[in-house]
């Protein structure tokens, strides 16, 4: 009897060992993926953004439509200035006091044109110049999902001030790993970790254009 209750023990023992390593590698496992994924999402989302803030530099406003952006990188141009100062006489002053009066004064040349595709997307560290063409797709094997962008105007201080949002769901990332995991990643909160349901870039409520993940996964600032 004492012989089967040992034998018992051990089998409960090697049981529960057994579950143990499988939660744990399984985490591992999911956190691995995880971390991948979101590191490929983000380098899109960096990539939205740097078309977005080229757009509002030429146009003064953000675009919605990403066909329309596309059609923007491949088209148009940024316009290359020079900043100098200058002093030239001040005719209003000089004709109230009867002598001659100078002010100082901004001169703007423009020195020429380059092309925003040129300019924001090269072919470097194993990256497509033309990567802007398909960055609205989730770069994640196995979906064919998109990035939600959207593209607007907020009012701050009686002004319209233009704004943007790119996110895809964490959900959409890890379509197909453990829900049990899933459903903890997206209720995570920590300075270390992506908060919330979603990667965003941008907000359509706030002027911002940072992304919401930490710097472990690179700049996520302008």
């Amino acid at each position: 009897m004492k012989l089967l209750i040992q034998l018992v023990l051990w089998v409960i023992i090697a049981a529960l060992g057994y579950l143990l390593f499988n939660a744990i590698y399984g985490e591992v496992k999911f956190n691995e993926v995880k971390e991948k994924r979101y590191l490929a999402a983000i380098e899109n989302l960096k990539d939205i953004r740097v078309a977005q803030l080229a757009h509002k530099t030429v146009t003064g406003k953000y675009e919605g439509d990403f066909t329309k952006l596309v059609r923007f990188i491949d088209t148009a141009q940024f316009t290359l200035t020079q900043r100098r100062d200058s002093t030239i006489r001040d005719e209003v002053r000089s004709k109230e006091l009867g002598v001659d009066m100078v002010k100082d004064i901004v001169i703007i040349d423009t020195l020429g044109f380059r092309s925003v595709k040129d300019s924001l997307y090269k072919a470097v560290n194993g990256k497509s110049k033309d990567r802007y063409k398909t960055m609205i797709n989730v770069p994640v094997e196995g979906t064919d999902a998109k990035f939600e962008m959207t593209a607007g105007f907020i009012e701050k201080s009686n002004l319209q001030i233009p704004v943007f949002e790119a996110k895809v769901s964490k959900e959409t990332l890890l379509f197909d790993q453990k829900k049990d995991y899933l459903i903890k990643e997206k209720q995570v909160v920590s300075v270390d970790a992506v908060n919330g349901t979603h990667l965003t870039v941008g907000s359509m409520i706030d002027i911002n254009s940072n992304g919401n993940w930490p710097k472990s996964y690179g700049a996520n600032d302008e």
